[in-house]
């Protein structure tokens, strides 16, 4: 039976907690109703938990922690949002704090505390047994977003000329050093560097006298400890792994990193591609009012700066718009159009470089598409604007100015959507980030500038 919180399955919203839930849990929150609380907290999964701390307003999150007998537990501190985490564990106790984080793997962990301040990292760490403590710090000492971050340290490993059966026996006799999880069994030759990959499945299936080295998979790839955590992603999704063992700078191995943290940050990497886009950065609906202002003012300000450009751009042509009262009145669809086509051509430019899909080798393939798009685009809405023009105004001269124009600034458009992107990316700045504002730019000062001095030459 589905959990009651949870909407028809068949529905639009299928995992979506239901508002009904939020409605008897506030109640029950001011009426400190523990009873009730532990009804309806019952049957949810961890990630539903954390979704509803995230979306419930912060004294409400105090008062679920301290009457909640259920109690935060590892699985629902790893599927909190960062930007409310260290909320949370601020109203744990020392005692709650030890049981949820000796729960954990030790990815979880470096996941936990890697953005928390010092004193609360601390506070973390002291709940750790020494061993675990060591490995923690260790992975802490790597960059950050790198695959030494990413990775967990409880290894299953074997020397590359054990049997299946000796595989088995060891795995039998030390239950305890295994991780939850885990999809292959890393050979290792006698140095500790990883030599092969063999799955749980085939060595499962094989007769116990069978060496490990011959029933390891083809494909196997070891992760720089210090790669990019995104580039780690890139790989997993790339070449289809389920685990791949990471490596010290001496190819050593030191951890190992499985499909379901790849995937995470996989999914990470495409929000915050579209949250950069639109000039926002990595922020959610649960940040508070402050940090949000600050992430949001720098770009704005520079959607201002550029605003005055374009601004600029229509000034020197003041005579004309006084003499032509129709270009102040088609001037705006001409920016628009552009604005658009090029923010068309701009997404999909920066999700083919996120995948590189787009590089050097096929660049100018891809911009000649590109502007043969906007080309087309052009004549086809230059010829429908010409036509309003002529009968909206009466003008025919005006038809053909605002043809050409629109031709122009879609031509440029899938231009600099490409263009602009692919530059940045080269001179190493986050195409996401920064190529919104500068397209945009680029389109309302040609669009205007072509629109007002056709208009200014040809109609005064």
């Amino acid at each position: 039976m589905e959990p009651e919180v949870l909407l028809d399955p068949q529905g639009d919203d299928a995992y979506a907690l239901r508002p009904q839930l939020f409605i008897e849990l506030r109640a029950a929150l001011e009426a400190r109703d523990a009873a009730t609380i532990d009804r309806l907290m019952e049957p949810l999964h961890a990630a539903d938990i954390a979704d509803l701390l995230e979306q419930i307003e912060s004294h409400e999150r105090r008062t679920l922690i301290e009457i909640w007998h259920g109690g935060i537990d590892g699985e629902i501190l790893s599927e909190i949002a960062d930007t409310i985490r260290e909320e949370v564990l601020g109203y744990l106790s020392p005692e709650q704090l030890t049981q949820a984080v000796r729960e954990l793997e030790s990815d979880d962990v470096v996941d936990l505390v890697e953005y928390l301040d010092e004193e609360s990292q601390e506070a973390v760490l002291d709940t750790l047994s020494p061993l675990d403590r060591v490995a923690v710090e260790k992975a802490l000492s790597w960059p950050e977003e790198s695959a030494g971050r990413l990775m967990q340290v409880e290894v299953v490993r074997a020397p590359q000329h054990w049997t299946v059966g000796e595989m088995i026996d060891f795995l039998r006799a030390h239950p305890d050093e295994l991780p939850d999880q885990f999809y292959h069994v890393i050979l290792v030759d006698p140095r500790m560097k990883p030599v092969g990959n063999v799955t749980l499945g085939r060595m499962m299936s094989s007769r116990r006298y069978v060496k490990l080295w011959d029933i390891r998979e083809e494909t196997f790839r070891t992760i720089p400890a210090s790669q990019d955590e995104g580039e780690v992603a890139y790989a997993f999704n790339q070449y289809h792994l389920i685990s791949a063992p990471v490596v010290d700078d001496d190819g050593r191995l030191v951890g190992v990193i499985t499909i379901d943290d790849a995937m995470i940050v996989l999914s990470e990497e495409h929000e915050e591609d579209i949250l950069r886009l639109a000039g926002v950065g990595e922020t959610t609906v649960a940040d508070k009012v402050w940090p949000t202002t600050k992430r949001r003012l720098p770009w704005l300000a520079v959607n201002l700066a550029t605003a005055i450009l374009a601004s600029l751009v229509i000034s020197l042509f003041e005579e004309a718009i006084a003499g032509y009262v129709a270009l102040a009145v088609l001037m705006p669809i001409v920016a628009s159009m552009g604005g658009n086509a090029g923010t068309q051509t701009l997404t999909v430019a920066v999700r083919a470089i996120a995948t590189k899909d787009l590089t050097g080798s096929n660049a100018w393939r891809v911009i000649r598409r590109e502007v043969l798009v906007g080309l087309l685009n052009g004549i086809a809405f230059g010829l429908v604007m010409g036509v309003i023009g002529v009968l909206w105004f009466g003008g025919p001269m005006l038809g053909v100015v605002i043809a050409v124009a629109m031709v122009a600034n879609l031509l440029v458009a899938g231009l600099a959507g490409t263009v602009v992107p692919l530059a940045l990316e080269k001179a190493g700045v986050d195409p996401a980030l920064a190529s919104g504002t500068f397209v945009t730019t680029v389109t309302d000062v040609v669009g205007f500038f072509v629109f007002l001095g056709l208009g200014a030459a040809i109609l005064l």
